[in-house]
C-alpha cells in the first residue's frame, strides 16, 4: 500500500529571476532610481515591453553591444532587433520589434525634452541647453547629418532642420539651399550643425571651407551664422571657440 510519498509530485525549482522585478521595484522606490546601475535602470523599462521572463541579460547584450545607455537608446530600431542575449535556462532572447520601438520612443522623449530646455530663453543664451540637446539628438548617429538652427531676431529657434543625410564620414551641403530656407522662414541667424561618427569632433579641411562658403552666402543677403558646431561622442566643437570664424 502506498505512503503517498512515492506517488507525491515534486515541486519545480523556481527559476533564480522569480521576485526579481518586484525587488528591483523595491529598491527603486526605498534607495531612488537614480542610485540603479545603468542595466538595472534599463531592466525597469524592459519590465513594460516584456511583461514575463528575465529581462536582465538582454539588458545587459544591449549595453555591451552599443557601449552604453545613450547609444542603446539612440540606435535604429532595426540595429536594436539585432540583439539577442541567453536567459538562465540558456535559452536564445531577442529584441522584439515592441520593445525596439519603446526603447526609440524613450529617447525621442528625451530629445523633445532637450529641446524645450533649449528653446525656454534665446538659444545664445541658453548655450549649455543647446550643446546638451544637439549632442542628444547627434552624439550616436551611425551616419553624417547635416542640420541648421534657424533663429528669428531675437536668437530663438524657428526650427531645427535636416538638411542632409549622408555617409559615415560625409554629407552633402549646399550653402545656397542653406540660405533660400533661412529666407523662406523669415530668419535672421542660424546655427550650423553636423555630427561625426568616428567620434572625433575636430573640423576637418572640408568643414572649414564649408562653413566658409555659407557665411559668405548668408552675409550677402544679411544674414548671420552664429556657430558651427561639430558633435561627436568625445564632445562638441565650437567652430567660434576655435576661432575659425
Amino acid at each position: 500500500m502506498s505512503d503517498g510519498v512515492a506517488g507525491a509530485i515534486p515541486k519545480q525549482a523556481k527559476p533564480h529571476h522569480a521576485g526579481h522585478r518586484e525587488r528591483l521595484r523595491e529598491r527603486a522606490r526605498g534607495a531612488g532610481i537614480h542610485h540603479l546601475p545603468d542595466y538595472e535602470l534599463l531592466e525597469l523599462f524592459l519590465f513594460r515591453s516584456q511583461p514575463q521572463g528575465d529581462v536582465k541579460p538582454i539588458a545587459k547584450a544591449l549595453l555591451t553591444r552599443f557601449g552604453s545607455l545613450a547609444a542603446v537608446l539612440a540606435a535604429s530600431v532595426e540595429d536594436l532587433m539585432t540583439v539577442r542575449a541567453e536567459d538562465s535556462r540558456g535559452r536564445s532572447k531577442g529584441v522584439g520589434a515592441e520593445t525596439a520601438l519603446d526603447l526609440a520612443a524613450l529617447h525621442e522623449v528625451s530629445r523633445r525634452v532637450a529641446k524645450e530646455e533649449a528653446n525656454k530663453r534665446t538659444v545664445i543664451s541658453s548655450w549649455t541647453a543647446l550643446l546638451a540637446y544637439v549632442r542628444l539628438s547627434l552624439q550616436h548617429e551611425p551616419r553624417e547629418q547635416f542640420r541648421v538652427l534657424y533663429l528669428d531676431k531675437k536668437n530663438q529657434l524657428i526650427l531645427d532642420e535636416i538638411q542632409n543625410r549622408g555617409t559615415v564620414d560625409h554629407a552633402p551641403v549646399y550653402p545656397r539651399e542653406v540660405v533660400r530656407r533661412a529666407l523662406e522662414l523669415s530668419a535672421s541667424a542660424m546655427i550650423i550643425v553636423h555630427n561625426h561618427p568616428s567620434g572625433d569632433p575636430t573640423p576637418s579641411r572640408a568643414d572649414i571651407d564649408m562653413t566658409k562658403q555659407v557665411i559668405e552666402a548668408a552675409r550677402a543677403l544679411g544674414l548671420q551664422v552664429h556657430d558651427h558646431l561639430i558633435v561627436g561622442r568625445e564632445g562638441v566643437a565650437s567652430f567660434k571657440q576655435l576661432g575659425l570664424m
